[in-house]
């Protein structure tokens, strides 16, 4: 289940829950438990049958079943977004009293998903010195864990007491420490480097904020056009790149926002060069290329693993080959057989579509991330051998469709999730990261001991 939280004007959080609850009770504790929520409070939700005006939400039923708009509405004067990890603890001040402030400050911890996004970004820091790029809702927690914190201590902060906790925030976690800042005091926003899926760019010289909304007007009519300007809409594109990177990685908008704002990104040609810019590769090349590098010891691999009766399900996509042996049936089945591969579970990731079967929305369901096959007729082998499209989903929406083949699908879903600053699909992430890592030579030097292990052992097939 999909919702859309707000816990104020100011903070509106995005969550994704594995099971829809069972009660309402069971929706506050998941609630409580993701957003480190403290103290009562009720739900209301917006009911369509009075035109999504809130009302107290008293039956879960009453819920839409997989996406839903909810605010919270605190019934206690201590209500706060606030962590249920351990915390420092302060004696509250009256209104005319303060206490002694503590040299150092003491941080304190934040929710469980804040701090492991935390030491995540740290790690990364401690490699190479890449800051954290802050999503809105990571920056909104530690801002107010650390307003409420220091209104414990004096009613009335002064510079001093600012730059105190932020010399112990960027100690504590120097991830966040702005680049070329001795005191470790950060901006609204923090750069990234190329290759990053968080990169964050600063915007051309004279193309001011205005400027970048005025262009993306501009493109979004063109696209509208039957012979779009595709040199126009490319240099457009790149003048909005630094606007449109910000927006998606600060605001993390649900994809029929960045869909209906920036349409043109989701064509072939835009998404290959937007991926490009971040990651400066060629996306479609350095997908093929490394895959058919591999293909061999992957599918040798393969062999062993059916060989050894530890994947037996693999057996299938070899047969496949056994019927038709083409280059682009090796490339399919090595990709294919990544989850079966790691034991991963890919039902929610990859699903393959009849084109006379059942409707969009039934194959769409529970799909947030992943690629739709189509193929003629019922499909008697682990995968069609004629497919006739292939599309990206994202949100349970195709976001791009009309691709020729499996592997052109997989790397333009490579694309997306770099482009619109996904996360990879926690049930394949091993296949993600081999995609990623050992194939495109992204961060190749940072594989899990899993891939790295993998790695090794295609190498040895070689040999």
């Amino acid at each position: 289940m999909l919702l859309r939280v707000i816990l104020s004007p100011e903070d509106i959080r995005r969550v994704t829950l594995e099971d829809v609850p069972s009660s309402v009770d069971d929706l506050c504790a998941k609630l409580r438990n993701t957003l480190g929520l403290r103290g009562n409070f009720i739900l209301q939700f917006e009911d369509s049958d009075f035109g999504n005006q809130l009302c107290n939400l008293t039956d879960i039923k009453e819920l839409p079943a997989e996406r839903a708009t909810l605010k919270v509405l605190f019934t206690s004067s201590e209500a706060v977004s606030d962590s249920t990890l351990d915390t420092v603890s302060f004696d509250s001040p009256s209104s005319s009293q303060s206490t002694e402030w503590p040299d150092p400050f003491v941080v304190p911890a934040f929710s469980h998903d804040v701090e492991y996004q935390l030491r995540a970004a740290n790690d990364a820091y401690a490699q190479d010195e890449t800051v954290m790029v802050i999503s809105k809702g990571v920056k909104s927690e530690i801002l107010d864990r650390l307003a409420d914190i220091i209104s414990k201590i004096t009613a009335y902060p002064n510079k001093d007491h600012y730059e105190s906790v932020a010399k112990a925030l960027v100690a504590k976690h120097p991830c966040l420490k702005e680049p070329g800042s001795e005191k470790g005091a950060r901006k609204t926003t923090s750069q990234s480097k190329k290759g990053e899926i968080h990169y964050l760019p600063e915007p051309p010289e004279g193309q001011t904020t205005g400027k970048s909304e005025k262009d993306r007007n501009t493109m979004a009519l063109e696209v509208q056009k039957k012979d779009s300007d595709l040199q126009l809409l490319g240099e457009l594109m790149i003048a909005t790149f630094s606007q449109r990177r910000k927006e998606i990685i600060g605001d993390e908008p649900l994809i029929s926002a960045v869909m209906e704002r920036w349409p043109a990104l989701f064509g072939h040609r835009q998404l290959c060069a937007e991926f490009s810019r971040i990651v400066t590769k060629d996306l479609l090349k350095s997908l093929l290329e490394g895959l058919d590098a591999m293909v061999p010891s992957l599918l040798e691999a393969y062999k062993a693993a059916v060989a050894s009766g530890r994947r037996s399900a693999m057996s299938g996509v070899l047969q496949c080959l056994q019927k038709e042996d083409t280059n682009q049936n090796r490339r399919t089945a090595a990709l294919l057989g990544l989850p079966i591969f790691f034991a991963e579970d890919s039902s929610n990731v990859i699903r393959m579509c009849d084109a006379h079967g059942e409707t969009l929305d039934v194959i769409l369901k529970g799909m947030q991330v992943g690629l739709l096959i189509g193929h003629e007729g019922p499909l008697l082998d682990s995968f069609p051998l004629e497919v006739f499209n292939v599309a990206v989903v994202v949100e349970e929406k195709i976001i791009l469709h009309d691709l020729r083949d499996v592997p052109t699908g997989f790397a333009m879903l490579m694309g997306a999730i770099y482009c619109l600053n996904l996360e990879y699909p926690r049930n394949m992430k091993y296949s993600f990261e081999f995609l990623q890592k050992v194939i495109m030579t992204i961060k190749p030097d940072q594989c899990s001991a899993r891939i790295h292990g993998l790695r090794n052992k295609l190498l040895r097939y070689h040999l």
